[in-house]
This record gives structure tokens, sequence and C-alpha cells, in this order.
């Protein structure tokens, strides 16, 4: 039986992080970061573009399903609405997998420091912020886990979701 860790979170709450960590804490493991889906310039959220990025997605979440290298799949993205979850999950042969849908939360304390943290660093532009900051109740409303991520270790975090 494989494990697909569908792992969502509103941007700078860890989710790349943990799922790095798990990645390597887990056997057999492969990682997946949605954003690496959709890496255009300029970025055009069009309804093609979503549509087209959705399929990328479910393209190698279902090539990493099938492959009998790995036991473990690791997914992170925003995943923000229920209606993106579902969209995903409909599309991958998961009849021979245990699906965990997690979401990432944090205190609007945690993500400014670390969203701004990134900003000095030049990794973001400093619009995210707030961006960020307005997404966090959507994640309450989702049919996920909720890992709080609030003063945790990466560590802490992906054993918490390793013994899920």
């Amino acid at each position: 039986m494989k494990t697909l860790y569908l792992i969502g979170g509103t941007m700078g709450v860890g989710k790349t992080t943990v799922s790095q960590q798990l990645k390597r804490d887990l056997p057999s493991s492969v990682f997946l970061d949605g954003d690496w889906c959709w890496d255009a310039s300029p970025f055009q959220v069009t309804e093609e573009t979503k549509t087209m990025v959705t399929d990328n997605i479910c393209y190698l979440l279902n090539n990493f399903l099938h492959c009998s290298a790995y036991k473990n799949i690791i997914f992170c993205w925003v995943m923000h609405q229920q209606s993106v979850i579902d969209s995903i999950v409909e599309k991958l042969d998961i009849k021979n997998c245990d699906v965990k849908c997690i979401s990432l939360t944090t205190n609007e304390i945690d993500l400014r420091e670390r969203l701004t943290a990134d900003v000095d660093k030049g990794i973001r532009s400093v619009d995210i912020i707030d961006r960020s900051i307005a997404r966090i109740p959507l994640y309450q409303a989702l049919n996920t886990i909720k890992i709080d991520t609030s003063s945790k270790t990466v560590q802490m975090i992906a054993d918490e979701i390793a013994q899920l």
C-alpha cells in the first residue's frame, strides 16, 4: 500500500521545507512541489493555465503512484480551496493508496516573521505578506488534517505528519 501526502497551506507556512524533510525521513519517497508545474514569466492565472497546472500535477503524481520504486508520494501546493484538492484527487489512480490531505497552519505573527525574513533575503516580494495572511482562515474550512506549525521545528512537523 502506498501513501500519498497532499500538503497544503498558505505561502510561507513551510510546505516545501517540511515536504523535503518528510522525503528524507520516509522510506522509498518522492516529492513534487506544485509550484514546479507552473513556473512561468509572466505568471498568468487563467482558466487555461489553471487547467494546465492541474493536468501537469496529476500526470506526475500518477506516474509516481504507478512506479514500484516509490511507497510514499509527497505533494505540496497552496491548495486553499476544497475544489482544488478535489480536482487533483479525482484524476489520480488511488485504488491502492492511502491519501492523507493535510493543511499546515500557523498564526499571523509567525507567518509575518517567516515571510519578512524571506523578503529581506530577496526570496519573495513584500506583497506576499498580506496576500498570505489573508488566506490563513481559508484552511479551516477544508476537509483536511490541520497541523499547526507555530513555534515548531521542521523536524517536529515532519514527525507529526509521518505519524498520521
